[in-house]
């Protein structure tokens, strides 16, 4: 072991980013004047994370409530839907729904419970055992909710969200009923056009519901798939993985980004020589012990990424070896030994018991979980994320 440093995660701060803007030029401006000015080091294979938001931001890739109701109104041409599993969140679903409801006259709203799919609570599974609901099986009214559950508020906003949901809706002269069920083909009951509006369990849903006789299925990755009167689209995933702009207009996830990160890559070596890989970012995963909140309401954690991020960890677990392989040892005939077997690994170590307790998930979502956690999410100003030495072991 020659050196004390391993990975290092560092926020690099940006100009303010804004529409037109060269987000390639800012990036690599913004890593290179960071490594001159606090007098660190670029590697190859260092990684250049760019979150999602700017991205988009540069792109102007954003649309108004209207939007969202025009084209909800071409897809149903229906007076009443059903809305299933929307997330509990102001910032991300809030614009959306009062678009959605602005296109029709009645909605019926299905929510999840105990908690919505990424882990913000409406009741806890204590108070459901104390009434022997089974989640699973039982619809409840919004009547029954609160008679069972009262008034509760989110833990960290403070925001009884089925209150705040009704609000929204009727706000734009749309009738609102709503109900707690898990089992999506309960909306079924009410009505047979649904909007589907759950993220990583979208595409079973939708299979559910088809199966079961619903009419017209879409869902938000259906919405603002190409422009409405100029806005802001996604090819891909429509409205899924949007945030709240203004009170009136959304900013969506961000379209055609290979190219971006692949230039971020070229222009890196055309004026460092290194050869860094590139992504760009959005939600990690991180489940609060508190909120019980795994964050996670992008599509996905990284929508485009150069060829080295690509795949798994291949790592051995360090303790595992000194516990059992070379338990005897100690001191500097310890660390010779580790390191030879970390130079004589295998190419694939799953089911290998060195590698137990390894975190073998696609490296681009171990990483756009760092740099997600070191940027915040706040007013750090960093939205570019400098992540080095991350493919380096024990031995270099």
């Amino acid at each position: 072991m020659e050196r004390y440093l391993g990975t290092v995660s560092r926020g690099i701060r940006t100009p303010i980013i804004q529409k037109g803007d060269n987000i390639v030029d800012i990036a690599v401006d913004s890593v290179i004047k960071a490594a001159e000015f606090n007098n660190f080091e670029l590697h190859d294979r260092d990684v250049i994370a760019i979150t999602e938001s700017v991205v988009a931001r540069a792109q102007g890739n954003y649309a108004s409530i209207d939007d969202i109701a025009t084209d909800v109104k071409n897809l149903f041409k229906e007076d009443t839907i059903g809305v299933v599993f929307p997330i509990l969140s102001r910032n991300r679903f809030s614009v959306c729904l009062s678009g959605i409801a602005r296109a029709v006259k009645k909605i019926y709203l299905m929510l999840s419970y105990p908690s919505d799919e990424v882990g913000n609570h409406l009741v806890d599974l204590d108070q459901l055992d104390e009434h022997k609901i089974n989640p699973w099986s039982d619809v409840l009214t919004e009547a029954k909710y609160r008679e069972l559950f009262g008034y509760p508020k989110h833990t960290f906003t403070g925001i009884d969200y089925v209150e705040y949901y009704r609000e929204i809706v009727e706000a734009e002269n749309c009738e609102l009923e709503i109900i707690f069920a898990n089992d999506c083909r309960k909306i079924l009951d009410y009505t047979k056009n649904v909007l589907y509006c759950d993220i990583h369990t979208r595409h079973r849903t939708k299979r559910l519901l088809t199966d079961a006789g619903a009419n017209k299925v879409f869902g938000l990755a259906d919405i603002l798939t190409s422009p409405v009167n100029g806005s802001g689209y996604n090819e891909n995933y429509g409205i899924l993985g949007c945030n709240k702009a203004t009170d009136d207009t959304i900013k969506l996830f961000p379209r055609n980004c290979q190219p971006i990160v692949d230039d971020i890559k070229r222009v890196m070596f055309e004026r460092t020589g290194k050869n860094v890989e590139a992504m760009i970012y959005g939600d990690g995963a991180f489940k609060d012990p508190v909120g019980r909140i795994w964050e996670l309401a992008d599509p996905v954690v990284s929508p485009a990424y150069t060829l080295g991020l690509e795949g798994r960890p291949n790592e051995v677990k360090l303790k595992y070896l000194a516990d059992n392989d070379f338990s005897e040892l100690s001191g500097k005939e310890l660390e010779e030994a580790i390191a030879n077997y970390i130079h004589n690994k295998g190419e694939d170590l799953v089911g290998d018991k060195s590698s137990q307790g390894t975190t073998p998930r696609r490296i681009t979502d171990l990483l756009g979980s760092l740099a997600d956690l070191t940027s915040g999410s706040g007013d750090k100003g960093t939205p570019v994320i400098l992540i080095q030495r991350y493919f380096d072991s024990f031995t270099l």
